[in-house]
């Protein structure tokens, strides 16, 4: 044990007033049980405020349909928790992004005659009090006495409305060309009796108006026959026609029910990307027999999807906190073919795919540990999920970075596509000849722009980052995300992109592309300003122009250049190569007291929620113009496990279990937007101890599991059990020792193979810090070394 960590060792057990006792063993077999039904203890409702943008209706894992109400336009996921107003359910939602999109195809049962096609007339008050919320259901008791239940398929959403007696008549209103307050070009059909169908192009995304990016098409077949429709067309309603094409505004239809037949109205809802053919076949492929035995399979395959990565042990708010952080990780990517495997590609054709095509890759967030998880967990979908991107690339010419539906909203900054890919490719998911036709794609995208007419930005900072090995800042009016607005950060997240590329280049064989691409691994050094200081530290990266003089406020508690974030979080995205950063700082031991000041450490090992709510960055969307830890949002996720490389990797299991107070199992249980599961899935790994802290290396970091069993079981693969007796997230716990197959494992890191081969993992914890791995031979090695 090194002398300065005997001293702080011997200060913090006064502080602590506990002696170092290893946590009780188990024997095979004893313990806390697992649950049952882990989908009971998920509460959709959490994050459904305006930090969370969750939504709480009905979805399968990695669905096309995400069938849910609508209370808030033009807000995200047009659900905020804190309304009492129902304007209807729509069938494709994003979960936890951080701009409004979709909300495609509203249905709304409403009751007497219809003389409005404004949600605003129509829409009806609620009570969360007459809420249902499970995986795979919502329902819901509106104050009009309609009952409203929801359920999906992979591709269809399943409606079922109990209207109230005495009602003149019981209608559904269909809300067709208007998604999340935007109008866009399409119509609707009543087709004969009880089938309505039409499509729409949309894709606004982050408040721009107009913006085309994907066709959606729907076929609704209803249980009954109407007894009257009509159609609408800029809030003109006309009885009786069946045809309503998009004009300066809205366009939908109604249905009317005669209530003398019955009280009860279902629906089956096809989706499709394709046509409407497709969205019909969809349809009747996926049509269950009955609504509720369509709920009760929604169930069961969320059942199997949870019991993945079950946990044991904990309070039943800690498991309800985990399971719905499971949950909302595996919603995206969204399935993008249909029953056949026909998909719309980002050349707006139809084509073939050998394989389900999947969309809605939210890249930016998710390389940092969303697709971590699906890869562990779902590794076939995962490689279809690869195989997509390669698809998005060969149909339209470059690979993504934000892709909403069959268009690239260019939203974000730096390359997350090539970690992503890396990381899947890493765990061996790609076969030889997808690799190479993804590598050839990444290597074109980190050296090339595309040109003007395309659709895509590319990485737009190539000319000066070739070049000179940083992105010269440009502020180009009118766009708020491209790389050279955002020189800093984007210059950090590219050379942690090629140096993950390097290892697939050597993988490949590629050698001389390998070289090139290693050597822009440590070119976060070349933003490094050892003139700039801040606490008590000297030097930060800061943002060049193409000279390379600095831009903007030197402070690097400020945001120049640096996407959503301040030097301060963003210094530590250098991940791939911590000797090099740390040798910048002034070696392991001041990076150590860095990262101290960053999370508070003082503070967090007596107080730990006081130091995450007082210290820490809070609030959704408070990015920038701070210098500590941000657990809101992506760019410094990994910061915590960097403590394995200062030695002292038990203030990562003490970080992670004062974030872990930030997480709730209330609607307002989640400190920032999820992004498509990125904060969850990080929620995830962290409760079960393992992360992946360099993406694209495929190892994962060990820290103190927060419950006294893990069980993973990834499809396919074999059972990993991970237990440590004794765990608990209420109290500051450390790792004293780790046994891999039953053998004393003194490292801080796992690759993914010897993840998936340890069968079990074991650890021993303490209530005051430790010696494990805090040898210099524990650290996990540099990316360039992981291979």
């Amino acid at each position: 044990m090194r002398a300065r960590y005997r001293v702080f060792a011997a200060l913090l057990a006064g502080v602590l007033g506990a002696a170092t006792v290893a946590a009780p063993s188990a024997s095979a077999g004893s313990g806390p049980k697992f649950a049952d039904d882990p989908t009971k203890l998920v509460d959709t409702s959490i994050g459904n405020n305006g930090d969370g943008t969750t939504f709480p209706g009905a979805a399968s894992p990695f669905g096309m349909v995400q069938l849910s109400p609508d209370t808030q336009l033009k807000k995200y996921a047009s659900y905020d928790y804190a309304q009492d107003r129902i304007l209807g359910f729509s069938h494709t939602h994003l979960s936890g992004v951080g701009c409004q999109t979709m909300g495609n195809f509203r249905f709304m049962p409403t009751t007497g005659a219809v003389t409005s096609s404004d949600p605003a007339q129509y829409g009806a008050k609620f009570s969360h009090a007459n809420e249902s919320r499970e995986p795979g259901y919502y329902g819901v008791k509106l104050d009009n006495g309609i009952d409203a239940e929801l359920s999906t398929t992979e591709r269809t959403g399943q409606h079922r409305y109990t209207f109230p007696a005495g009602a003149a008549a019981d209608n559904v209103l269909i809300e067709a060309t208007e998604s999340n307050g935007y109008s866009y070009a399409g119509d609707v059909h009543v087709v004969g009796d009880d089938t309505v169908e039409g499509w729409l192009q949309g894709g606004n995304f982050c408040w721009e108006t107009q913006k085309e990016r994907y066709k959606i098409f729907f076929s609704a077949k209803f249980d009954r026959k109407f007894a009257s429709f009509g159609t609408w067309v800029d809030g003109k309603l006309t009885p009786n026609q069946r045809d309503a094409k998009f004009g300066a505004g809205r366009t939908g239809a109604w249905l009317s029910f005669d209530p003398k037949a019955g009280k009860q109205v279902g629906a089956s809802v096809g989706i499709s990307y394709t046509s409407i053919d497709g969205a019909r076949g969809n349809r009747v492929a996926e049509q269950p027999k009955s609504f509720d035995k369509a709920r009760k399979a929604a169930n069961k395959t969320w059942r199997e999807e949870l019991n993945r990565m079950r946990v044991a042990g904990g309070t039943t708010a800690d498991q309800r906190t985990y399971y719905s952080a499971l949950y909302r990780s595996l919603l995206h990517p969204s399935v993008g073919s249909d029953v056949d495997n026909r998909y719309r590609g980002f050349d707006d054709r139809i084509h073939q795919s050998d394989s389900p095509y999947y969309q809605m890759f939210s890249l930016w967030d998710t390389y940092r540990s969303q697709n971590q998880l699906v890869a562990l967990l779902h590794p076939e979908k995962a490689a279809d999920m690869t195989k997509s991107v390669l698809k998005i690339y060969q149909d339209g010419g470059w690979v993504p970075r934000w892709a909403l539906g069959q268009g690239e909203t260019n939203v974000m900054s730096g390359d997350p596509v090539t970690p992503w890919v890396v990381d899947n490719y890493r765990r061996g998911l790609l076969d030889d000849r997808t690799a190479r036709q993804l590598f050839d794609a990444l290597w074109k995208n980190v050296n090339e722009v595309p040109k003007d007419q395309s659709s895509f930005r590319g990485r737009d900072g190539n000319p000066t980052y070739v070049k000179n090995g940083w992105i010269g800042y440009q502020d180009v009016p009118g766009y708020k995300f491209g790389d050279t607005r955002q020189a800093g950060s984007a210059t950090l997240e590219y050379a942690l992109a090629d140096c993950a590329l390097s290892t697939m280049a050597t993988g490949l064989g590629e050698r001389d592309k390998a070289k090139t691409l290693a050597a822009r691994c440590d070119n976060f050094t070349k933003l490094w300003d050892t003139g700039v200081q801040s606490k008590g530290y000297t030097g930060f990266p800061r943002t060049k122009a193409a000279d390379g003089t600095g831009v903007g406020d030197p402070d690097p508690a400020k945001s120049t250049g640096f996407h959503e974030g301040t030097p301060w979080q963003y210094q530590w995205l250098a991940q791939q190569d911590t000797a090099k950063l740390f040798g910048l700082m002034g070696g392991a031991a001041q990076a150590e007291k860095r990262l101290d000041t960053f999370f508070d450490m003082p503070l967090l090992l007596q107080n730990p929620a006081k130091a995450a709510k007082d210290s820490w960055v809070h609030g959704a969307y408070d990015y920038h113009n701070n210098f500590a830890f941000n657990p809101n949002n992506e760019p410094d996720l990994h910061a915590p496990w960097m403590y394995a490389w200062t030695g002292a990797p038990w203030k990562t299991s003490a970080v992670m279990r004062a974030a872990r107070t930030l997480f709730t199992d209330t609607p307002y249980g989640m400190p920032g937007n999820d992004d498509l599961g990125t904060i969850s899935s990080w929620l995830v790994f962290a409760m079960a101890g393992v992360f992946e802290a360099q993406p694209g290396s495929g190892t994962y970091l060990l820290s103190a599991p927060m419950f006294e069993k893990v069980e993973i079981r990834p499809d396919g693969g074999r059972k990993l059990k991970i237990e440590a007796p004794g765990a608990s997230a209420a109290k500051l716990q450390y790792v004293s020792s780790v046994d891999v197959r039953h053998r004393a494992y003194g490292k801080t890191w796992l690759s993914h193979e010897d993840l998936l081969d340890a069968g079990k993992i074991r650890f021993t914890l303490s209530d005051r810090p430790t010696s494990w791995g805090t040898s210099a031979q524990a650290a996990p090695p540099a990316l360039l070394d992981a291979r």
